[in-house]
């Protein structure tokens, strides 16, 4: 079977660096984001490399409609889906006190909603096909324990974890898996607008924010996007097929449970 993974949230970062890896190990992908000139120029470098193998797509993924359609559009170019990467998301810092319904309606309609949406569309690709399908979900260390002025952000990805065990219950009977990744202090353009937001919070500099972040890594240093995409890599292919509902944390040894 051709392998095709659709990795959404695909324009830098994680999502990005996914892409290129999965591309790299012979899936052609699709790369999906809100931001076309982000994503066509991932699509163009992998495409470089591996000719005719990516495929940029324009999409909000809080938007139903927009996911259901980009995933029809990976089938109509590749002939196929098997794999669906739910990886955009956005990661506001916010003190409790200051948590609004804006803020919170809004990280939920991407990092929530946006997950259950990739899954119906990935699944009611995979039935069509006649196959199953392996689902993967982008939760993070902040998903797994609690991080100060991470409430809105920290609860979508603690949500997703728990989509995440109770959708590879259900769709296991169709053959369908489904497991999360947790990061945990990746070197990306948002982790560095995290930093910020929470060092400007407490009148301190960049590296300060950094800092609060990085102390307690058992191996050390920061990770980098394509550190993470090598666990994504694993549950994309076959040596994670007997793995369902579970959460690979790739953290650097921050959280251990």
């Amino acid at each position: 079977m051709k392998q095709v993974a659709l990795i959404t949230g695909a324009g830098q970062g994680i999502g990005a660096a996914i892409a290129k890896r999965l591309a790299d190990d012979g899936f052609a992908v699709a790369v999906l984001g809100r931001t076309l000139s982000k994503v066509e120029k991932v699509a163009g470098e992998i495409n470089a490399s591996h000719p005719d193998q990516a495929l940029a797509l324009k999409a909000d993924v809080a938007k139903r409609d927009e996911v259901f359609a980009a995933v029809a559009a990976t089938v109509d170019r590749f002939g196929d889906l098997t794999v669906m990467v739910n990886n955009a998301g956005v990661a506001p810092t916010t003190p409790i006190m200051e948590v609004d319904e804006e803020t919170l309606q809004w990280a939920q309609a991407i990092n929530v909603n946006g997950t259950v949406w990739g899954i119906q569309a990935a699944v009611q690709a995979f039935e069509q096909a006649g196959h199953g399908g392996k689902i993967i979900n982008a939760t993070s260390q902040a998903g797994i324990e609690g991080n100060p002025e991470l409430t809105v952000y920290g609860s979508t990805k603690f949500a997703i974890r728990g989509i995440t065990q109770t959708t590879a219950k259900e769709l296991a009977p169709k053959g369908i898996t489904v497991n999360a990744f947790a990061p945990g202090i990746v070197k990306t353009p948002m982790m560095y607008d995290i930093a910020h937001e929470v060092a400007q919070n407490a009148g301190q500099d960049d590296e300060w924010g950094m800092a609060q972040f990085s102390d307690g890594i058992a191996l050390g240093y920061l990770s980098s996007p394509e550190d993470v995409a090598a666990g994504v890599a694993f549950l994309a292919g076959p040596d994670s097929n007997y793995m369902t509902g579970q959460t690979l944390v790739v953290d650097g040894g921050m959280v251990f449970h």
